[in-house]
């Protein structure tokens, strides 16, 4: 079983889940999981977990996410993408130094409201099941951070721009939001993430050139360490006779590491196996004075 990450670059036409689909018969390993879905239309990076690293799926969804987006201004849909079905048309008469103005007036947080066709849930359901029926429920607003917006080229109506944002920020519904806010309404016409975390469009994979590196046996030069998102922690070692103590999950003694060292209470530190092999993270409680385990990462 293949344990660690790999960066697809999802092509446009595949849903999230059937980029997992499409890896389970190319690694032929049913323990895989994404990071969080990306709509069909769009393309660019989609972590994908495989083995323990599974446990990883909800961390890196959590993560802080970069897009490159062309917004058109003059349209609105019921999607706010242009897959959707026209709802109103105007004229755009607005200049783009408004345009810019406009658009960089979102960097910061602000409440968003989510698109109707979006997989947010609303008593139960998912919106996209209850827009396809025909019906609009109230969406409650949820606030996210737009970090930065940077303009790569207005020629109207349309614009393009790179975005970097919180978790759960929809873009499609940003492309909306400054539309309203210049009075001629705008769609997303295209989407690329180019970044999630530090995974980087460049480093990313696609399904056909990933079936191509496990025929040449290559798979592990795309293969990223379950620890990687952990790099920032310090590492610590397990002395070999508490080995079963971090094969158990167990609280750790200072003492039972190699280093024997003290950290900040409540910072996480890595654990490893004397041999190297990455054990999980671990966290120093002071009122007990040991480690203690916040996620395990078994391999299988």
């Amino acid at each position: 079983m293949y344990n660690g990450i790999i960066i697809i670059h999802k092509e446009a036409g595949y849903t999230s889940h059937d980029v997992v689909a499409k890896m389970r018969g190319i690694l032929h390993q049913k323990k895989i999981g994404h990071t969080g879905t990306l709509d069909p239309q769009a393309t660019g990076v989609l972590p994908v977990c495989l083995g323990s690293a599974t446990k990883l799926c909800g961390l890196l969804t959590d993560r802080d996410k970069e897009y490159v987006a062309r917004m058109l201004l003059g349209v609105v849909t019921d999607t706010q993408d242009t897959t959707g079905n026209i709802l109103k048309k105007k004229a755009v008469e607005v200049s783009g130094e408004q345009v810019g103005e406009a658009v960089l007036g979102f960097v910061g947080g602000y409440d968003q409201i989510p698109p109707m066709y979006s997989a947010v849930k609303v008593d139960g359901k998912k919106l996209y099941e209850l827009a396809r029926a025909g019906k609009e429920v109230e969406r409650r607003a949820r606030f996210v951070t737009i970090r930065e917006i940077e303009i790569l080229d207005i020629n109207l109506p349309v614009v393009e721009m790179r975005v970097s944002c919180s978790k759960g920020t929809y873009i499609r519904t940003l492309c909306h939001d400054i539309g309203q806010r210049l009075g001629c309404g705008a769609a997303m016409d295209s989407l690329v993430r180019t970044r999630v975390s530090e995974f980087a469009l460049e480093n990313a994979v696609t399904l056909a050139g990933l079936e191509k590196l496990r025929d040449e046996g290559r798979l592990k030069e795309v293969l990223i360490p379950v620890d990687a998102p952990f790099e920032s922690c310090p590492a610590l070692s397990v002395r070999e006779e508490c080995r079963k103590l971090l094969e158990n999950g167990n609280a750790l003694l200072p003492g039972q590491t190699l280093e024997g060292e003290l950290y900040a209470p409540g910072e996480w530190v890595r654990l490893y196996f004397p041999e190297g092999r990455f054990a999980g993270v671990y966290a120093f409680d002071p009122a007990l004075g040991r480690y203690k385990p916040v996620k395990m990462f078994p391999e299988q």
